[in-house]
C-alpha cells in the first residue's frame, strides 16, 4: 500500500497535498483499490466556496458511486479535466496524474486536524 509520508490524510481516505494557500486534493491508494476500476469522476463545484465535509464530486467504479468530501474549507479552483477522459488515472497514479481538484482553503487551522501518513496507516491497520 503506497501512502507518501509528505501528504495528509482523511478517515474517508483522502489525501492533501499543501502547496502554499492552496491544497491538492485526491483519494488513497486504498481508496482506489477498495472502490475497483473507476469509469467516472465528477466534479460540479469548481468556482464554488464549500465547507469541510461537504461533497464536491462523486466517483464511479464499475460496481458502485461514491461521494467525495472537501477535507478543508475553501473555493475549489481547478478540476482535474483528464480525469474526463481517462478516469483509470485514479487507480493508476492516485497520487500523480490521478489528482481530482485544487482547493484555495480558508481555514488554515483545518489543516491541523488531517492525518500524518503514520495515523492514517493505523487506521488502516498497516
Amino acid at each position: 500500500m503506497n501512502i507518501p509520508q509528505e501528504l495528509k490524510y482523511t478517515k474517508d481516505h483522502e489525501w492533501i497535498r499543501v502547496e502554499g494557500d492552496t491544497v491538492t486534493i485526491g483519494i488513497t491508494d486504498f481508496a482506489q483499490s477498495e472502490l475497483g476500476d473507476i469509469v467516472y469522476v465528477e466534479v460540479e463545484t469548481v468556482d464554488e466556496t464549500l465547507d469541510k465535509e461537504e461533497v464536491f464530486g462523486t466517483v464511479e467504479a464499475v460496481k458502485t458511486v461514491s461521494d467525495l468530501y472537501l477535507p478543508i474549507s475553501g473555493e475549489i479552483i481547478e478540476f482535474n479535466e483528464s480525469l474526463e477522459d481517462e478516469p483509470e488515472k485514479v487507480n493508476s497514479d492516485p497520487y500523480g496524474e490521478g489528482w481530482m481538484i485544487k482547493v484555495k482553503f480558508s481555514d488554515e487551522s483545518q489543516l491541523e486536524e488531517l492525518l500524518s501518513a503514520d495515523a492514517y496507516k493505523e487506521i488502516l491497520g498497516s
